[in-house]
């Protein structure tokens, strides 16, 4: 193809009156390097990466080029080009498929090249560990609220997400029962005060007279066995008064457990905290606390909303690396922009066989406004060198499993 060509520019060069000289030896010296075309051999392309444009095929666009341009253009288009494929030959063919080591215009490294950057970050990335997982927030504190004994609601006292204080009154019941009885105790108390006052006075006067009894004997106006009555005169009403004593004291226990039966009607907050669940409603009558087997026959359930920690699994592969004082972030699902700090501070004594994973309990540091109890929370520990990074400012960026999924063993 390529003596075609020049073939075709030679009868060109002999039809055309204004041929130089010049332009004949050019025209001689592209025939005398004129290829033959059983020179080439077809063989099929090996696979490659990258071609390298080898040096002939350069050649042969340069020479057809040049051709072109004296046709056309002259002697002076023909310079201009050769300059350009000389500088194009130095330069541009120097690169081979080989990868060269450079940044790109927006500071990204070259496909295939290890930067120094990279290097460093695949050293550190060697000497720490994440570990992932997910989990609830839990309440340590929950107080399901009975009634001690049976009776009617008469009055709730709170509502449902109130904060309540330990000692405050919940919720009003009335019972008849209890009522009279406390006072049937009190009428009985005061009858046994009465009767200690009967026996007490029985024995001052026992003993007044087993005084003058004995004063007599002594100048032999009273015979011994007078004396000996006297004497088992006052020992009787010794024990006559110390029964009616004791008549008292238990009088008093029947009261002090009358008026705690009805100061119990009136139910009050166990621990302080928020009121989570509110079940009592007015007029309902509601069962004593040892016949209220089921937890809906509460009251109400107060939760300490205060001291929320996460319970969270992690991977059984990862026990080895866990111990108490570990720390890491956190984010709930219902505030996924507010990682917060967490640290470690139970590990479970026993594995999940269903899941394979362990369960860690995990303090909180400045966790979001409006956390509440149930919340779904996914966590990450850092193992290693990175865990000495101050647990009060969380990295932004955070990746877990989805809740629910099971780690990875």
């Amino acid at each position: 193809m390529f003596e075609v060509a020049i073939s075709a520019g030679s009868a060109m060069f002999t039809g055309m009156n204004t041929t130089s000289e010049h332009d004949r030896d050019l025209a001689a010296k592209l025939r005398s390097l004129s290829i033959e075309p059983a020179a080439f051999k077809t063989e099929p392309p090996k696979p490659h990466a990258r071609r390298r444009t080898t040096p002939g095929a350069m050649f042969f666009l340069a020479a057809t080029a040049s051709l072109a341009a004296v046709l056309f253009n002259g002697p002076e288009t023909l310079q201009r080009i050769q300059t350009v494929l000389a500088g194009f030959s130095g330069g541009d063919l120097a690169i081979s498929a080989d990868r060269v080591e450079a940044r790109a215009s927006d500071g990204t490294a070259v496909e295939g090249v290890r930067t120094p950057t990279e290097d460093g970050e695949r050293s550190a990335s060697a000497s720490t560990r994440e570990i992932t997982g997910s989990g609830y927030v839990v309440a340590p504190d929950i107080a399901t609220v009975f009634s001690k004994y049976e009776g009617r609601i008469v009055a709730v006292e709170v509502a449902a997400g109130d904060s309540v204080v330990a000692g405050q009154v919940l919720v009003r019941l009335d019972d008849a029962g209890a009522r009279f009885a406390l006072q049937g105790a009190e009428i009985a108390g005061r009858v046994a005060a009465l009767a200690l006052d009967a026996r007490t006075i029985e024995l001052v006067q026992a003993r007044s007279s087993f005084a003058r009894t004995e004063r007599l004997a002594g100048r032999d106006a009273m015979s011994a066995q007078a004396l000996e009555e006297a004497k088992t005169a006052v020992d009787k009403a010794e024990n006559a008064a110390l029964q009616a004593r004791q008549d008292v004291e238990k009088a008093e226990l029947e009261i002090d457990k009358a008026r705690e039966q009805v100061e119990a009607l009136t139910v009050r907050a166990p621990i302080a905290g928020t009121v989570t669940r509110l079940d009592a409603h007015i007029g309902d009558t509601v069962l004593s606390r040892e016949d209220s087997v089921r937890e809906d026959e509460s009251l109400l359930v107060i939760t300490d909303t205060a001291s929320l920690v996460i319970d969270a699994d992690v991977a059984e592969a990862n026990i080895a690396l866990m111990r108490p004082g570990l720390s890491g972030e956190a984010v709930l699902d219902g505030f996924p922009g507010q990682p917060f700090a967490i640290k470690v501070s139970k590990i479970a004594p026993v594995i999940s066989r269903e899941k394979g994973t362990v369960t860690l309990r995990l303090s909180l540091t400045s966790p979001p406004p409006g956390m509440r109890p149930a919340m779904a929370a996914r966590i990450r520990l850092v193992v290693g060198e990175a865990a000495g990074v101050d647990a009060h400012h969380p990295p932004s960026s955070f990746e877990a499993p989805a809740l629910g999924a099971r780690a990875s063993r």
